[in-house]
């Protein structure tokens, strides 16, 4: 019975419209000129879990840079007795204490300091941050700090002359901010 019936199925088929060939259907076209409708195929979608872009030759991605977590400490206490916390955070080596403040709008510099600093040159002295713990994943103190901090205690450092981590370390950062506030 599956035998007569599949021989039907294929008679009625062959008896529909479309063409049995996708050749022959692009050679007939009718009398005005429209080809005849081509007869419907269904595709076959195969996906595959491996990147096209990845090769057995290709290196593996590089690590992630080291990050040095920095934690900003305010200079004066808020009304409910806490010091007032910016967090932010930087590759290792790659920038200096002032940029990190700048681009995360962390306030760095005091009254004066706003309106008469020498914009990261190191020749004012204004950028003083104190450093609370981390010390060790930073640079250590120039020659212009030296200048600037001769009187000042080792924790003290200016922020444009501090350069976050070695790109090797990481870790994290506390630095208050404004020592000279600091009672």
């Amino acid at each position: 019975m599956a035998a007569t019936s599949s021989a039907s199925v294929a008679a009625a088929l062959a008896s529909l419209p479309f063409p049995a060939s996708a050749s022959a259907s692009s050679s007939r076209a009718s009398a005005s000129g429209h080809r005849a409708p081509r007869p419907f195929r269904a595709a076959t979608i195969r996906c595959s879990s491996a990147s096209p872009n990845l090769s057995q030759d290709a290196p593996s991605p590089a690590p992630p840079k080291p990050q040095i977590e920095l934690e900003f400490v305010g200079p004066k206490p808020g009304a409910d007795g806490s010091y007032p916390v910016d967090r932010a955070e930087a590759a290792s080596g790659e920038k200096l204490l002032r940029d990190v403040m700048n681009e995360n709008k962390i306030e760095l510099y005091a009254a004066y300091g706003k309106v008469m600093n020498c914009g990261g040159g190191g020749s004012c002295g204004t950028c003083i941050v104190e450093i609370l713990d981390g010390k060790e994943l930073l640079n250590e103190r120039t020659n212009t700090e030296n200048r600037y901090l001769k009187k000042k205690p080792e924790s003290w450092r200016l922020a444009c002359q501090t350069i976050v981590g070695n790109k090797e370390n990481s870790g994290k950062v506390v630095v208050q901010r404004l020592p000279q506030w600091k009672k």
